[in-house]
């Protein structure tokens, strides 16, 4: 079942076009995979698709059966995050945040939901812990644990392994593989054409010469 489809779309900024022509279907179980140069509107796609800016051309469908409460979204690293000071339960828990609707408060389902997530990426240790504390590996498992928790039917990641070490990068791919294997459609961005040849189902290059 196609989950999204991008038909003829044009992204960039105000008149200045980054792509055009773009006809993408992504189905459900796929791992789908952005990659290309800087500049190449790779982020922009993304934030298209997410709703965050609208395109200047084409059409973006997602079918009615997912909402925009059931998509979760890893952007690259903020560094102003890093210092940020609460507790690593806290920042996964706020990923929940999109499916409080009218009730103020988190349900005991939320916080199921909060603690099997951290226990996927193997972090439930680290739940009273300040987030300032972890290491920046660890930093990303937590944020990545937050988007799952809102990410029913599709993840979309930005550059998720970006400036990690050879291990830690390994590591996070394995994670984001098996979350695939159990469903999870996957969207995610990244330079590294080896692990796009490895793990995608679908691989879109964007090149600077289609943009103008």
């Amino acid at each position: 079942m196609a989950l999204l489809t991008c038909e003829h779309l044009a992204i960039g900024y105000g008149t200045h076009v980054i792509q055009q022509d773009l006809n993408i279907t992504i189905e459900s179980g796929d791992y789908f995979i952005i990659t290309g140069e800087n500049g190449t509107g790779k982020s922009t796609l993304m934030k298209t698709i997410l709703g965050f800016q609208k395109p200047l051309a084409g059409t973006i469908t997602i079918t009615k059966e997912i909402s925009s409460h059931s998509i979760g979204y890893l952007p690259q690293q903020n560094a102003s995050l890093k210092d940020f000071p609460a507790t690593v339960r806290e920042i996964v828990l706020s990923g929940r945040q999109g499916n409080l609707g009218l009730f103020p408060f988190y349900t005991k389902q939320d916080k199921t939901i909060v603690l099997q997530n951290m226990q996927k990426l193997g972090i439930e240790h680290l739940a009273d812990k300040s987030f300032y504390e972890l290491s920046g590996g660890q930093q990303q498992r937590v944020l990545l644990a937050r988007a799952l928790c809102a990410a029913k039917d599709m993840l979309l990641l930005d550059e998720p392994v970006k400036g990690f070490d050879a291990k830690i990068t390994q590591t996070m791919y394995e994670d984001i593989e098996q979350l695939n294997k159990n469903g999870m459609t996957i969207i995610m961005i990244t330079h590294d054409l080896a692990a796009a040849e490895r793990y995608g189902t679908q691989v879109l290059r964007l090149t600077r010469d289609r943009s103008e």
